[in-house]
Protein backbone atom coordinates (compact mmCIF):
# COMPACT_ATOMS: atom_id res chain seq x y z
CA UNK A 1 0.00 0.00 0.00
CA UNK A 2 1.37 3.45 -0.94
CA UNK A 3 1.27 6.31 1.54
CA UNK A 4 -1.63 8.09 -0.19
CA UNK A 5 -3.52 4.94 -1.15
CA UNK A 6 -7.25 5.13 -0.23
CA UNK A 7 -8.33 2.48 2.25
CA UNK A 8 -11.52 1.40 0.45
CA UNK A 9 -12.78 2.32 -3.00
CA UNK A 10 -16.20 1.58 -4.52
CA UNK A 11 -16.00 2.24 -8.23
CA UNK A 12 -18.97 2.33 -10.61
CA UNK A 13 -21.10 0.05 -8.42
CA UNK A 14 -24.46 -0.98 -9.89
CA UNK A 15 -26.95 -3.42 -8.36
CA UNK A 16 -30.38 -4.43 -9.63
CA UNK A 17 -33.16 -6.49 -8.06
CA UNK A 18 -35.88 -7.84 -10.36
CA UNK A 19 -35.36 -5.02 -12.83
CA UNK A 20 -35.22 -2.31 -10.15
CA UNK A 21 -31.93 -0.41 -9.98
CA UNK A 22 -31.09 -0.17 -6.28
CA UNK A 23 -27.61 1.31 -6.79
CA UNK A 24 -26.65 3.09 -10.01
CA UNK A 25 -23.00 3.63 -11.01
CA UNK A 26 -21.97 4.66 -7.50
CA UNK A 27 -18.38 5.61 -6.66
CA UNK A 28 -17.07 6.35 -3.17
CA UNK A 29 -13.65 6.52 -1.50
CA UNK A 30 -12.86 5.93 2.19
CA UNK A 31 -9.61 7.23 3.64
CA UNK A 32 -7.68 5.84 6.60
CA UNK A 33 -9.09 7.16 9.89
CA UNK A 34 -11.98 8.94 8.17
CA UNK A 35 -15.67 8.59 9.03
CA UNK A 36 -17.88 8.74 5.94
CA UNK A 37 -21.66 8.82 6.37
CA UNK A 38 -23.85 7.49 3.59
CA UNK A 39 -26.96 9.56 4.21
CA UNK A 40 -30.33 9.31 2.55
CA UNK A 41 -34.00 8.31 2.90
CA UNK A 42 -35.13 4.73 3.34
CA UNK A 43 -34.97 2.73 0.12
CA UNK A 44 -32.33 4.87 -1.61
CA UNK A 45 -29.73 2.06 -1.75
CA UNK A 46 -27.58 2.84 1.31
CA UNK A 47 -27.69 -0.60 2.90
CA UNK A 48 -27.23 -2.34 -0.45
CA UNK A 49 -24.06 -0.30 -0.98
CA UNK A 50 -22.79 -1.27 2.46
CA UNK A 51 -23.55 -4.96 1.91
CA UNK A 52 -21.60 -4.88 -1.35
CA UNK A 53 -18.63 -3.29 0.42
CA UNK A 54 -18.84 -6.02 3.07
CA UNK A 55 -19.04 -8.82 0.52
CA UNK A 56 -22.43 -9.97 1.83
CA UNK A 57 -23.97 -8.99 -1.51
CA UNK A 58 -22.35 -8.78 -4.92
CA UNK A 59 -22.45 -5.96 -7.45
CA UNK A 60 -23.77 -6.45 -10.99
CA UNK A 61 -21.19 -3.99 -12.32
CA UNK A 62 -18.24 -2.07 -10.92
CA UNK A 63 -15.54 -3.10 -8.48
CA UNK A 64 -14.39 -2.84 -4.87
CA UNK A 65 -10.76 -2.23 -3.88
CA UNK A 66 -9.12 -2.49 -0.44
CA UNK A 67 -5.70 -0.82 -0.16
CA UNK A 68 -5.60 -0.75 -3.96
CA UNK A 69 -6.20 -4.50 -4.23
CA UNK A 70 -9.25 -5.78 -6.11
CA UNK A 71 -11.52 -7.68 -3.70
CA UNK A 72 -14.67 -7.74 -5.84
CA UNK A 73 -15.33 -7.20 -9.52
CA UNK A 74 -15.53 -9.35 -12.61
CA UNK A 75 -14.56 -12.91 -11.66
CA UNK A 76 -13.06 -11.82 -8.32
CA UNK A 77 -15.14 -11.91 -5.14
CA UNK A 78 -13.37 -12.20 -1.80
CA UNK A 79 -15.73 -13.53 0.90
CA UNK A 80 -16.56 -11.27 3.88
CA UNK A 81 -14.38 -13.16 6.36
CA UNK A 82 -11.27 -12.51 4.26
CA UNK A 83 -11.76 -8.76 3.77
CA UNK A 84 -10.51 -7.44 7.14
CA UNK A 85 -13.75 -5.47 7.34
CA UNK A 86 -15.80 -5.14 10.53
CA UNK A 87 -19.60 -5.08 10.48
CA UNK A 88 -22.15 -3.52 12.83
CA UNK A 89 -25.85 -3.63 12.09
CA UNK A 90 -29.03 -2.23 13.63
CA UNK A 91 -29.61 -5.64 15.18
CA UNK A 92 -26.64 -6.20 17.48
CA UNK A 93 -26.88 -9.97 16.73
CA UNK A 94 -25.27 -11.06 19.99
CA UNK A 95 -25.36 -14.78 20.69
CA UNK A 96 -27.76 -15.33 23.62
CA UNK A 97 -26.08 -18.58 24.74
CA UNK A 98 -22.63 -16.95 25.01
CA UNK A 99 -21.60 -14.56 27.75
CA UNK A 100 -20.22 -11.12 26.96
CA UNK A 101 -16.53 -12.03 26.72
CA UNK A 102 -17.35 -15.11 24.63
CA UNK A 103 -19.41 -12.95 22.26
CA UNK A 104 -16.50 -10.55 21.80
CA UNK A 105 -14.00 -13.38 21.34
CA UNK A 106 -16.19 -15.20 18.82
CA UNK A 107 -14.31 -15.58 15.55
CA UNK A 108 -10.93 -14.68 17.01
CA UNK A 109 -8.14 -17.18 16.59
CA UNK A 110 -5.19 -17.99 18.81
CA UNK A 111 -4.58 -18.45 22.51
CA UNK A 112 -4.85 -14.75 23.21
CA UNK A 113 -8.45 -14.43 21.98
CA UNK A 114 -9.86 -14.05 25.50
CA UNK A 115 -7.20 -11.47 26.39
CA UNK A 116 -8.03 -9.47 23.26
CA UNK A 117 -11.75 -9.69 24.06
CA UNK A 118 -11.16 -8.43 27.60
CA UNK A 119 -8.98 -5.63 26.25
CA UNK A 120 -11.78 -4.44 23.97
CA UNK A 121 -14.35 -4.71 26.76
CA UNK A 122 -12.09 -2.51 28.85
CA UNK A 123 -12.04 0.01 25.97
CA UNK A 124 -15.83 0.22 25.94
CA UNK A 125 -16.10 0.26 29.72
CA UNK A 126 -17.67 -3.18 30.13
CA UNK A 127 -14.87 -5.36 31.47
CA UNK A 128 -16.85 -5.77 34.69
CA UNK A 129 -19.75 -7.28 32.69
CA UNK A 130 -17.60 -9.93 30.97
CA UNK A 131 -19.37 -12.93 32.52
CA UNK A 132 -22.92 -11.69 32.05
CA UNK A 133 -25.22 -12.73 29.19
CA UNK A 134 -26.72 -10.36 26.61
CA UNK A 135 -30.24 -10.44 28.09
CA UNK A 136 -28.79 -9.11 31.35
CA UNK A 137 -27.52 -5.92 29.66
CA UNK A 138 -29.23 -2.68 28.68
CA UNK A 139 -29.59 -1.68 25.03
CA UNK A 140 -26.66 0.72 25.31
CA UNK A 141 -24.47 -1.95 26.87
CA UNK A 142 -25.39 -4.44 24.15
CA UNK A 143 -24.42 -1.87 21.54
CA UNK A 144 -21.02 -1.43 23.16
CA UNK A 145 -20.50 -5.20 23.26
CA UNK A 146 -21.32 -5.33 19.54
CA UNK A 147 -18.77 -2.56 18.92
CA UNK A 148 -16.12 -4.41 20.95
CA UNK A 149 -16.78 -7.59 18.98
CA UNK A 150 -16.54 -5.78 15.65
CA UNK A 151 -13.24 -4.11 16.64
CA UNK A 152 -11.64 -7.16 18.27
CA UNK A 153 -10.21 -8.61 15.00
CA UNK A 154 -8.59 -5.20 14.28
CA UNK A 155 -10.46 -4.53 11.03
CA UNK A 156 -9.02 -1.99 8.62
CA UNK A 157 -12.52 -0.80 7.69
CA UNK A 158 -15.69 -0.65 9.80
CA UNK A 159 -19.10 -0.76 8.12
CA UNK A 160 -22.03 0.36 10.28
CA UNK A 161 -25.69 0.10 9.22
CA UNK A 162 -27.94 2.30 11.40
CA UNK A 163 -26.23 0.92 14.55
CA UNK A 164 -27.76 3.46 16.95
CA UNK A 165 -31.36 3.49 15.77
CA UNK A 166 -32.44 0.92 18.37
CA UNK A 167 -31.36 3.14 21.27
CA UNK A 168 -33.61 5.67 22.96
CA UNK A 169 -32.81 9.35 22.54
CA UNK A 170 -31.53 9.66 26.09
CA UNK A 171 -28.69 7.21 25.42
CA UNK A 172 -28.04 7.75 21.74
CA UNK A 173 -25.86 10.86 21.77
CA UNK A 174 -23.56 9.54 24.48
CA UNK A 175 -23.14 6.14 22.82
CA UNK A 176 -22.46 7.75 19.43
CA UNK A 177 -19.79 10.00 20.91
CA UNK A 178 -18.12 7.10 22.75
CA UNK A 179 -18.17 4.98 19.60
CA UNK A 180 -16.74 7.77 17.47
CA UNK A 181 -13.94 8.33 19.98
CA UNK A 182 -12.93 4.66 19.95
CA UNK A 183 -13.02 4.43 16.17
CA UNK A 184 -10.87 7.55 15.87
CA UNK A 185 -8.35 6.15 18.37
CA UNK A 186 -8.16 2.92 16.39
CA UNK A 187 -7.60 4.87 13.15
CA UNK A 188 -10.27 2.80 11.42
CA UNK A 189 -11.84 3.88 8.14
CA UNK A 190 -15.59 3.98 8.76
CA UNK A 191 -18.62 3.86 6.49
CA UNK A 192 -21.76 4.66 8.48
CA UNK A 193 -25.20 4.28 6.91
CA UNK A 194 -27.91 6.50 8.38
CA UNK A 195 -31.12 8.27 7.44
CA UNK A 196 -30.69 10.84 10.22
CA UNK A 197 -29.02 14.11 9.17
CA UNK A 198 -28.21 15.00 12.78
CA UNK A 199 -26.32 11.75 13.23
CA UNK A 200 -24.36 12.30 10.02
CA UNK A 201 -23.50 15.88 11.00
CA UNK A 202 -22.42 14.73 14.47
CA UNK A 203 -20.19 11.85 13.38
CA UNK A 204 -18.95 12.36 9.83
CA UNK A 205 -15.79 13.81 8.39
CA UNK A 206 -17.48 13.38 5.02
CA UNK A 207 -21.15 13.03 4.07
CA UNK A 208 -22.26 11.32 0.88
CA UNK A 209 -25.89 12.29 0.27
CA UNK A 210 -27.70 9.50 -1.57
CA UNK A 211 -30.95 9.59 -3.51
CA UNK A 212 -32.58 6.97 -5.74
CA UNK A 213 -29.47 4.79 -5.93
CA UNK A 214 -26.98 7.57 -6.64
CA UNK A 215 -24.72 9.89 -4.66
CA UNK A 216 -25.98 13.37 -5.49
CA UNK A 217 -23.57 15.38 -3.33
CA UNK A 218 -20.51 14.66 -1.22
CA UNK A 219 -18.48 16.86 1.10
CA UNK A 220 -17.70 17.92 4.65
CA UNK A 221 -20.79 18.41 6.86
CA UNK A 222 -20.41 22.21 6.97
CA UNK A 223 -20.09 22.50 3.21
CA UNK A 224 -22.91 20.14 2.30
CA UNK A 225 -25.26 21.86 4.78
CA UNK A 226 -24.42 25.40 3.68
CA UNK A 227 -24.05 24.70 -0.06
CA UNK A 228 -26.78 22.18 -0.94
CA UNK A 229 -26.99 21.07 -4.55
CA UNK A 230 -30.74 21.54 -4.85
CA UNK A 231 -33.93 22.11 -2.89
CA UNK A 232 -34.25 18.43 -2.02
CA UNK A 233 -30.74 18.38 -0.57
CA UNK A 234 -31.41 21.49 1.51
CA UNK A 235 -34.72 20.10 2.78
CA UNK A 236 -33.13 16.80 3.84
CA UNK A 237 -31.13 18.56 6.56
CA UNK A 238 -33.87 20.81 7.94
CA UNK A 239 -37.27 22.33 7.32
CA UNK A 240 -37.22 24.91 4.54
CA UNK A 241 -39.43 27.69 3.24
CA UNK A 242 -39.83 28.06 -0.52
CA UNK A 243 -40.65 31.28 -2.38
CA UNK A 244 -41.26 30.99 -6.11
CA UNK A 245 -40.16 33.41 -8.79
CA UNK A 246 -39.32 33.87 -12.45
CA UNK A 247 -35.99 35.06 -13.85
CA UNK A 248 -35.79 38.36 -15.71
CA UNK A 249 -32.35 39.79 -16.51
CA UNK A 250 -30.60 37.33 -14.14
CA UNK A 251 -32.78 38.22 -11.17
CA UNK A 252 -36.25 37.47 -9.87
CA UNK A 253 -38.81 39.71 -8.20
CA UNK A 254 -40.62 38.52 -5.07
CA UNK A 255 -42.59 40.13 -2.24
CA UNK A 256 -39.27 40.06 -0.36
CA UNK A 257 -37.48 42.06 -3.03
CA UNK A 258 -35.15 40.96 -5.80
CA UNK A 259 -32.88 37.92 -5.76
CA UNK A 260 -29.98 37.28 -8.09
CA UNK A 261 -30.21 34.22 -10.34
CA UNK A 262 -26.91 34.24 -12.26
CA UNK A 263 -26.59 31.99 -15.29
CA UNK A 264 -30.33 31.31 -15.55
CA UNK A 265 -32.23 32.16 -18.72
CA UNK A 266 -35.08 34.66 -18.75
CA UNK A 267 -38.41 33.00 -17.99
CA UNK A 268 -36.88 30.24 -15.85
CA UNK A 269 -39.00 29.43 -12.81
CA UNK A 270 -36.92 29.37 -9.64
CA UNK A 271 -37.33 28.30 -6.02
CA UNK A 272 -35.83 30.56 -3.37
CA UNK A 273 -35.14 28.36 -0.37
CA UNK A 274 -34.50 29.56 3.17
CA UNK A 275 -34.43 27.73 6.50
CA UNK A 276 -36.77 28.87 9.31
CA UNK A 277 -33.90 30.01 11.55
CA UNK A 278 -32.73 32.47 8.90
CA UNK A 279 -35.99 34.40 8.66
CA UNK A 280 -36.05 37.58 10.73
CA UNK A 281 -39.23 38.54 12.58
CA UNK A 282 -40.16 42.19 13.27
CA UNK A 283 -43.18 43.71 14.97
CA UNK A 284 -45.92 45.56 13.11
CA UNK A 285 -46.02 49.32 13.67
CA UNK A 286 -49.43 50.60 12.63
CA UNK A 287 -49.30 48.62 9.38
CA UNK A 288 -45.66 49.30 8.71
CA UNK A 289 -42.61 47.10 9.04
CA UNK A 290 -38.87 47.71 9.14
CA UNK A 291 -37.11 49.51 6.33
CA UNK A 292 -35.63 47.43 3.49
CA UNK A 293 -31.89 46.72 3.67
CA UNK A 294 -29.43 45.28 1.14
CA UNK A 295 -28.72 42.39 3.51
CA UNK A 296 -32.34 41.39 4.23
CA UNK A 297 -34.28 42.87 1.33
CA UNK A 298 -37.90 43.97 1.56
CA UNK A 299 -40.01 42.78 4.53
CA UNK A 300 -43.39 41.12 3.93
CA UNK A 301 -46.30 40.98 6.38
CA UNK A 302 -48.14 37.93 7.66
CA UNK A 303 -50.52 36.93 10.45
CA UNK A 304 -49.56 34.44 13.13
CA UNK A 305 -51.38 31.16 12.62
CA UNK A 306 -49.62 29.18 15.32
CA UNK A 307 -46.68 29.49 17.72
CA UNK A 308 -45.07 26.63 19.63
CA UNK A 309 -42.26 26.43 22.18
CA UNK A 310 -39.80 23.63 21.26
CA UNK A 311 -37.41 23.82 24.19
CA UNK A 312 -34.43 25.83 23.02
CA UNK A 313 -36.41 27.80 20.43
CA UNK A 314 -39.89 28.81 19.36
CA UNK A 315 -41.51 28.01 16.01
CA UNK A 316 -43.84 30.66 14.59
CA UNK A 317 -46.05 29.93 11.56
CA UNK A 318 -47.32 32.93 9.59
CA UNK A 319 -49.99 33.13 6.90
CA UNK A 320 -48.54 35.61 4.41
CA UNK A 321 -50.78 38.40 3.13
CA UNK A 322 -49.29 38.50 -0.36
CA UNK A 323 -50.48 35.02 -1.43
CA UNK A 324 -51.89 33.28 1.69
CA UNK A 325 -48.90 30.91 1.82
CA UNK A 326 -47.56 29.60 5.13
CA UNK A 327 -43.99 30.40 6.19
CA UNK A 328 -42.22 29.11 9.29
CA UNK A 329 -39.67 31.01 11.34
CA UNK A 330 -37.77 29.98 14.46
CA UNK A 331 -36.33 32.26 17.13
CA UNK A 332 -34.17 31.37 20.15
CA UNK A 333 -35.90 31.11 23.52
CA UNK A 334 -39.57 31.79 24.22
CA UNK A 335 -41.58 33.82 21.68
CA UNK A 336 -45.27 32.94 21.53
CA UNK A 337 -47.31 35.69 19.83
CA UNK A 338 -51.07 35.19 19.78
CA UNK A 339 -52.94 33.88 16.74
CA UNK A 340 -53.75 36.70 14.32
CA UNK A 341 -50.87 38.95 15.44
CA UNK A 342 -49.42 40.81 12.43
CA UNK A 343 -45.63 40.38 12.06
CA UNK A 344 -43.12 41.15 9.35
CA UNK A 345 -40.62 38.70 7.89
CA UNK A 346 -37.31 39.48 6.20
CA UNK A 347 -35.00 37.04 4.41
CA UNK A 348 -31.23 37.12 4.89
CA UNK A 349 -29.73 37.18 1.40
CA UNK A 350 -26.58 35.32 2.43
CA UNK A 351 -28.68 32.43 3.75
CA UNK A 352 -30.97 31.98 0.73
CA UNK A 353 -30.49 29.40 -2.01
CA UNK A 354 -31.85 29.95 -5.52
CA UNK A 355 -32.52 26.78 -7.55
CA UNK A 356 -34.29 26.13 -10.87
CA UNK A 357 -37.83 24.96 -10.10
CA UNK A 358 -37.59 22.20 -12.70
CA UNK A 359 -40.87 20.33 -13.13
CA UNK A 360 -42.36 21.56 -9.87
CA UNK A 361 -45.74 22.74 -11.14
CA UNK A 362 -46.72 23.91 -7.64
CA UNK A 363 -44.05 26.59 -7.77
CA UNK A 364 -45.99 29.49 -9.26
CA UNK A 365 -44.26 32.91 -9.13
CA UNK A 366 -46.21 35.32 -6.99
CA UNK A 367 -48.43 37.66 -8.99
CA UNK A 368 -48.19 35.76 -12.28
CA UNK A 369 -51.22 33.53 -11.81
CA UNK A 370 -49.61 30.93 -14.00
Amino acid sequence: MTENQPKLVLEGITREFAGHVAVNNLSLTLEHGQVTCLLGPSGCGKSTTLRIAAGVDREDAGRVLLDGKLISGGTVHLPPEKRSIGLMFQDFALFPHLNVVQNVAFGLKGNDSRARALEMLERVGLAHQADKYPHMLSGGEQQRVALARALAPKPEVMLMDEPFSGLDNRLRDGIRDETLGILKEEGTAVLLVTHEPEEAMRMADQIALMRRGEIVQIGAPYNIYNNPKDREAAAFFSDVNVICGKVVNAQTDTPFGQFFAPGMADGTKVEIVIRPQHLRIDFDRNGKGPNPTPQEGVPARGLVERARFLGSESLVELRMEYDNSLLRATVPGVFLPKEGTPLWLSMRRDRCFVFPAGNNERCIPVGTGK
